[in-house]
């Protein structure tokens, strides 16, 4: 299978346009230089970096004192695309991009942006109740900030690695690493700072963790924990679009005897074309590979084993 997808036209390209980790990783990108560009304005004014923490970053990061959370409700989600660090940056644009890539390529486009924001909440909600029930960070909780989207990737990277924890990276190395190992390390080295002051900012990447792992399980189950954010989405964008009508319910037989989306319809034959594989391909970036049917799982089995 993945000398078939290595063979064929895979969409899902880093530019692919809507694509939801490139859309994450570019408001990442334009967050961090928005930001930049304002401490570089304080630093040729000749004003003290300290006001450029307490004039412009407090409104995009999470307080961990719940009753200034409360005045900035907006830092919710600001907090999960600001960094200030040009490397921590890159680091997290890079396992954004390899984790997210593959979790789209196993189960389609619909996952990711709620995923990533489930991550996210959960580890702010863990950074905040750690602070302030722990004696010891408590004493300094006013001066805490959560920041960055370390939990919402650490969310990604555990549903991709539940969803295939044997999928093998680095194949020229004897063979190629399972995914679950990678990601392990990835955990293990972000636990080792719980044993630090930074306490609370790791437990709160390991509670993104959890929520991947229960994310991805739910999904596995039938269940679609992101539904609700992309009925909000549609609805928010399509409020200054006059004319837009609800579309009529089509019927099941209608959908799925007759509806060729624009594609001419095939006969059936047992010769393995490309136009089909190309066809599959083009689903499975849309629904995921689970979204074959038997027959045509086996379809791109026999192509896969076929020099086209």
């Amino acid at each position: 299978m993945n000398d078939l997808r290595e063979q064929s036209k895979i969409k899902l390209r880093f530019t692919d346009e809507g694509n939801p980790v490139t859309m994450l990783i570019v408001l990442n990108v334009l967050v961090f230089i928005l930001l930049n560009f304002i401490e570089i304005m304080y630093i040729l004014g000749n004003t003290e970096l300290s006001l450029f923490q307490t004039e412009v970053m407090q409104w995009f990061t999470m307080p961990a004192m719940p009753e200034t959370l409360f005045s900035r409700a907006w830092v919710v989600l600001t907090h999960m695309f600001t960094q200030e660090s040009i490397w921590r940056l890159i680091g997290n644009m890079f396992f954004l991009w390899a984790f997210g890539f593959l979790l789209q390529d196993l189960y389609g486009l619909r996952h990711t942006a709620p995923l990533y924001i489930y991550g996210a909440l959960a580890g702010a909600l863990l950074f905040v109740l750690s602070v302030n029930l722990i004696p010891r960070f408590a004493e300094s909780a006013a001066q805490l900030h959560y920041t960055g989207p370390g939990a919402a990737i650490m969310a990604i990277a555990l549903a991709a690695t539940t969803a295939a924890p044997n999928y093998r990276i680095f194949p020229m190395i004897n063979g190629g690493i399972p995914l679950w190992v990678i990601t392990l390390i990835y955990v293990i080295v972000d636990v080792a700072g719980l044993a630090s002051l930074a306490f609370p900012y790791h437990l709160a990447h390991l509670g993104g963790a959890l929520t991947g792992f229960v994310y991805l399980k739910s999904v596995q189950r039938g269940a679609d924990p992101g539904g609700w954010m992309h009925r909000i989405y549609h609805w928010f964008f399509n409020l200054g679009k006059p004319g837009v009508k609800k579309k009529a319910p089509v019927s099941l037989k209608k959908q799925v005897f007759y509806n060729t989306k624009g594609n001419p319809p095939f006969k059936k034959t047992a010769t393995i074309t490309q136009q089909r594989i190309d066809v599959l391909l083009d689903k499975i970036s849309q629904g995921g590979y689970e979204s074959l049917s038997p027959e045509e799982k086996e379809f791109l089995k026999r192509a896969g084993e076929k020099d086209l």
